[in-house]
């Protein structure tokens, strides 16, 4: 009898594991450049031996998280006309510079700091092919951003952007909704195809996330239910148990 709540409670957890997934794509629907994440789940089958295994019973389904996997689509492309606004066509990461090192980000909205330093939102300098941070000439106004990521300015050209490419996309950890730690080396992207005056938005279709939200959140009351229905009907049957024996 225990085991039916045990499978119960480990369909629980994955529930709340992926309410809370579905919880962060939503807060992060307008989050340029975000990828939304989805989970995957399992059956774990347990086969039971012995005397004492009801008919039909010999194996039981738990749930298992098997994974966490990030959707790459495309985000949708926002034409802004600000030209250090950079969106990346198909594959490949922008790298910035912070505090704990080296990451990766597909969020495109760049500005220019007073010393002529590209940065991110977060004052995080924009890196080029060669992992230093670009800097414009203060002087020049006019910035020109080819597909491969030249960038030209009065002056001429003034560096190269670097996109790069993750061991496996999947294995990547976000810190925040923009900046994302690669586990291992990262390479060149093979052709990059960046756009210039335009920003790529989040992935996440706000609709299908909200109604599998709800879904979740059925299952998650209706496995509730059973369980406290299951405890109920074990205290009852202990307490007659207890009655009879007094």
């Amino acid at each position: 009898m225990e085991n039916a709540t045990y499978i119960a409670l480990s369909r629980l957890d994955a529930q709340q594991r992926a309410m809370s997934v579905v919880a962060n794509n939503i807060a992060n629907a307008s989050t340029a450049g975000y990828k939304g994440q989805h989970v995957l789940f399992s059956d774990y089958l347990s086969r039971q031996d012995g005397d004492n295994v009801t008919t039909g019973g010999e194996t039981q389904a738990y749930t298992q998280d098997l994974a966490t996997f990030r959707d790459l689509a495309q985000g949708q492309l926002q034409q802004t006309g600000n030209p250090l606004d950079l969106a990346i066509g198909g594959e490949g990461y922008f790298t910035v510079q912070t505090p704990n090192g080296t990451r990766l980000t597909r969020s495109g909205r760049f500005e220019r700091l007073t010393d002529g330093t590209v940065t991110d939102e977060a004052a995080n300098p924009l890196l080029d092919r060669d992992g230093q941070p670009i800097r414009l000439p203060a002087a020049d106004h006019d910035v020109t951003v080819s597909a491969d990521g030249t960038i030209t300015t009065e002056s001429g050209i003034a560096g190269q952007i670097g996109i790069v490419m993750p061991q496996d996309s999947n294995r990547m950890t976000s810190e925040g909704g923009k900046l994302l730690l690669a586990e291992g080396p990262t390479r060149p992207a093979d052709n990059p195809k960046l756009m210039q005056g335009m920003i790529e938005g989040s992935n996440v279709q706000i609709m299908s996330e909200m109604t599998h939200m709800m879904q979740i959140q059925r299952d998650f009351q209706f496995v509730s239910q059973f369980v406290s229905s299951e405890a109920t009907r074990q205290q009852d049957a202990i307490a007659k148990i207890v009655q009879v024996q007094s």
